[in-house]
């Protein structure tokens, strides 16, 4: 996959009809023994907002001014879900921890069939599986929820004859649009998609390829490697400059998330042949990655957004 190709790939794929972890060792519902969790693991703030950068300024004319001149605002949102993570404050914390990830590979087929977050945990419960929201995660359905969210505000927006009420719906668009865009980015990195979230997870699957089992590997490559290495030129240079329209939010987002997954051994190689150190010089492929990743994230979140506006002009498809 080239630079910025998930666009193209989208286009294919869609058209067609954290992991933030109790602080304490907890033990994995496929394992006997506990597996210890690091608390950073997440895209660093850097590369959701250069995802969303590049999400904000490669939006298509159609889309309302408003929207477009909120660049921003948008890219400050991105991050924001990060900035709810206080265990303190348990009520927050628990609602939102289990949003930012998916296991994908403890999802059992059935599962996926699942319209909304609530039939998706019966389905993992009737798997067996004891705590699914912190065992498998829940990052699809949130990134549905607030699609669906911006799609109605955009639908609003355009039968609202009241230019204050207007602003107010603008405000809501953005807000919503901003936070959708932190969950979009956290799919974009292949940690956020796998068992193997934070090195290699030899209790439920054979390590193939001497990788890593770092418990810090996750923030190492994504806040601290991300940091010292990508710039705004590296992840511009090859954006996919097209939009491509997403029917179904919730398809679109499982896609994604599969094709994501698809680059999980491949982190794992480049870390254990190149590195993702963050002193020293960064390998060719190593960088490529990252800047890959951020670009991936970019432009299926331009796609989301613009999806959300063009599908506020039309009727409902009665789902």
């Amino acid at each position: 996959m080239t630079p910025g190709t998930w666009s193209l790939l989208s286009l294919a794929l869609l058209t067609s009809a954290p992991l933030e972890a109790p602080p304490d060792p907890v033990t994995h519902p496929l394992s006997s023994t506990p597996v210890p969790l690091s608390t950073e693991v997440r895209w660093g703030a850097h590369g959701h907002e250069l995802a969303a950068r590049l999400a904000a300024t490669h939006l298509p004319e159609d889309v309302p001014g408003f929207f477009r001149d909120a660049a921003a605002q948008l890219e400050y949102l991105n991050p924001e879900p990060d900035r709810w993570r206080d265990s303190e404050a348990r009520e927050m914390h628990e609602g939102f921890r289990y949003d930012h990830y998916l296991d994908l590979e403890l999802v059992p087929e059935e599962a996926f069939a699942a319209r909304d977050r609530w039939e998706f945990l019966r389905a993992l419960y009737a798997a067996d599986i004891e705590r699914p929201e912190r065992d498998v995660g829940l990052l699809p359905f949130r990134v549905a929820e607030l699609y669906q969210r911006v799609e109605n505000g955009f639908r609003r927006w355009r039968a609202e004859s009241d230019p204050e009420v207007r602003r107010w719906i603008e405000e809501r668009i953005v807000n919503d649009a901003g936070i959708l865009g932190h969950y979009v980015t956290d799919a974009s990195q292949p940690h956020h998609t796998t068992i193997h979230f934070n090195g290699w997870n030899e209790e439920l699957e054979e390590n193939p390829g001497g990788f890593t089992t770092d418990r810090g590997f996750h923030s190492r490559f994504e806040t601290h490697f991300v940091r010292a290495h990508v710039t705004a030129e590296h992840v511009f240079a090859g954006f996919p400059a097209e939009a491509s329209r997403v029917k179904d939010p919730l398809e679109g987002i499982w896609n994604f998330v599969h094709y994501i997954n698809g680059y999980v051994h491949r982190l794992y190689e480049l870390d254990r042949d190149y590195g993702f150190g963050p002193d020293e010089p960064a390998h060719p492929e190593s960088l490529a990655f990252a800047v890959e990743r951020i670009q991936d994230g970019g432009a299926f979140l331009r796609d989301l957004w613009w999806s959300a506006w063009v599908a506020s002009g039309e009727e409902r498809d009665g789902r």
